[in-house]
């Protein structure tokens, strides 16, 4: 089990629990049972034993993609015992297995196991005492979603003891869902048609319309991908989904968007993926980095120029604005644009036109505008450095991006994405990140957010060796932005500090040396404990003082003036000489 209670990383500064690359939380038992009484109370006894198994079902899928990953090279036992000794881990029962036989390749599973002390039984009991019927819901939950996603066809599991029911521990069995009898009960639970407010004493009516395939789509609801990341945008956090939100909200619209978040966040990935969320998107949207276009051209590159308009017009040329007609143009750190330059955009904002350099008419246009910024606008606004008639015009949809370090549940799924990227562009194979560089990469501030990520994964990737692992070696972290402190549990259940708030690896706890503390309990002064060390460092050495040195890493002068100093001789005295 030690391999999986590596991977349970403890991350107080930034109050987060992490199983792998999945947040986890903690939970009093009490409040649990609560929950459970209330549901039970509020919803009647099926429908809540029908949202606590199909949670139970959902978390046992998610831990069987966990075992598949990091025991693919044991054997069957091992790697199935994952979702057992994950139960154990979690807190939530301990396992005992009876009978196990497996055989993947032809689809064979039966397993038997005996649950001892279940969290859900303790809360059954409290509050209900003991029933007729079984308890440990969303445990069986999680028994028959482990099994299903491990073995890759539907399973289910059955409790047929319960210490709810009187019998001194659970006992489940578990085996292929078409091995089973009368499943119509088990699958009005993981399929939910328990949340009809059905109340518990009517009896469930049995269901034969369901066929293998009804079957196997009632178990299958497993967690396919946990983000959206259709036009490259990566992210499952709650910022994340905000931001998504609001862009495909604003997406079927003309209105003007104005992208705001420190740089690096991806104000340019959201803007590609809004213009191709857009009814515009057939059409081109055209990039422009305000920052990196001289003053003195700026006008020329946006609006276009008419052939003989300064010397080197040799011909006419349209501009950034023109060439993205009926698409999108993208404006990217407007906030350096001068205050001359902001005038001349607002004009084109507000009238829909632009007019070349050296042109004697306008040309009208029809384009969307997405600006983005990583500047405080309003603050600019403030201090006279950014017109607040131009600001009005931009922000007619603001939409703020939260750095990378408030949207730290988006960081595995970022680290997988580029991880892949960069393998396939060059031409390596990379199995992952070693534990030690993924605790690192958790707990790290991120200040050059998801740009710098980008870049950190590529530099692993080319440092790492070919068929190996990006490890904490490989990273390039920033000592100015350190990591917080990060603890993960031993064999011992004990936690133990892997990284310190400045960055530095933790060296593992070592226990104190008897040696020294039997010298601190002796009570000799420093002088007599160093007296001590050299004369028995020359005894050792037989009067050779250059060989006594070289044991308590000293040169042959220092040691001979420390024997001068402390005036030692005594029985070694006619050894002293070097020979």
């Amino acid at each position: 089990m030690s391999d999986l209670a590596e991977r349970l990383r403890f991350d107080p500064k930034s109050g987060r629990i992490w199983l792998d690359h999945r947040r986890m939380f903690l939970m009093h038992t009490r409040s649990f049972g609560e929950l459970r009484r209330e549901m039970i109370s509020e919803f009647g006894m099926n429908a809540a034993r029908s949202l606590l198994t199909r949670l139970g079902y959902l978390s046992g899928t998610i831990d069987a993609k966990l075992a598949t990953k990091i025991r693919s090279d044991r054997d069957d036992f091992d790697a199935f015992s994952t979702g057992p000794q994950m139960h154990a881990l979690l807190g939530i029962v301990r396992v005992e297995c009876v009978a196990f036989e497996m055989d993947q390749a032809k689809g064979k599973f039966f397993g038997e196991y005996l649950w001892h002390d279940s969290v859900e039984d303790e809360c059954h009991i409290r509050d209900y005492g003991l029933s007729d019927y079984e308890a440990c819901w969303m445990q069986v939950g999680y028994a028959s979603g482990f099994t299903s996603a491990f073995l890759g066809r539907p399973a289910l599991f059955r409790e047929v003891e319960c210490t709810s029911m009187g019998y001194k521990h659970c006992r489940i069995i578990g085996k292929p869902v078409e091995e089973w009898e009368d499943v119509h009960r088990d699958l009005h639970f993981i399929h939910g048609a328990g949340l009809d407010r059905t109340d518990s004493k009517e009896p469930l009516k049995p269901n034969h319309q369901h066929t293998s395939a009804s079957i196997a789509s009632s178990l299958a609801f497993l967690p396919t991908k946990e983000t959206s990341t259709s036009n490259q945008i990566v992210g499952t956090s709650a910022g994340f989904r905000t931001v998504k939100h609001f862009i495909d909200k604003v997406a079927q619209t003309n209105a003007t968007v104005l992208l705001m978040g420190e740089s690096g966040v991806g104000k340019e990935v959201f803007a590609q993926y809004l213009h191709r969320s857009s009814k515009r998107s057939d059409k081109p949207i055209i990039a422009v980095n305000c920052a990196a276009i001289p003053e003195n051209l700026l006008e020329a590159e946006l609006f276009g120029v008419e052939k003989g308009a300064f010397t080197g017009a040799t011909s006419s040329r349209p501009g950034r604005f023109e060439r993205a007609e009926n698409g999108t143009i993208f404006l990217d750190e407007i906030g350096t644009l001068s205050l001359s330059s902001q005038g001349k955009l607002l004009r084109v904002l507000q009238e829909g036109e632009v007019e070349r350099v050296g042109a004697t008419q306008v040309r009208k246009i029809d384009i969307r505008v997405v600006a983005a910024t990583n500047v405080d606008l309003e603050a600019a606004v403030e201090a006279g450095n950014f017109r607040e008639d131009l600001y009005y015009r931009l922000s007619v949809f603001p939409v703020n991006i939260p750095p990378l370090r408030e949207r730290r549940a988006d960081i595995p799924l970022l680290l997988d994405y580029f991880l892949k990227k960069f393998t396939q562009k060059h031409g390596k194979t990379i199995t992952g990140y070693s534990e030690k560089a993924t605790s690192a990469l958790f707990s790290y501030n991120w200040p050059g957010n998801i740009r710098e990520m980008e870049n950190m994964v590529e530099r692993g990737v080319i440092l790492a060796e070919e068929d190996g692992y990006i490890d904490f070696s490989n990273l390039i972290l920033r000592k100015s932005h350190n990591l917080s402190s990060v603890f993960s549990m031993g064999e011992n259940g004990e936690l133990s500090e892997l990284f310190h708030a400045q960055g530095r690896q933790t060296e593992p706890t070592q226990k104190p040396d008897t040696g020294v503390q039997n010298l601190l309990a002796s009570g000799l002064s420093f002088a007599e404990i160093e007296a001590k060390l050299l004369r028995a460092a020359v005894d050792e050495a037989d009067g050779n003082l250059a060989a006594a040195a070289r044991k308590i890493g000293l040169t042959r002068p220092q040691l001979a003036y420390r024997l001068d100093k402390l005036d030692i001789n005594g029985g070694c005295s006619e050894n002293l000489a070097d020979t």
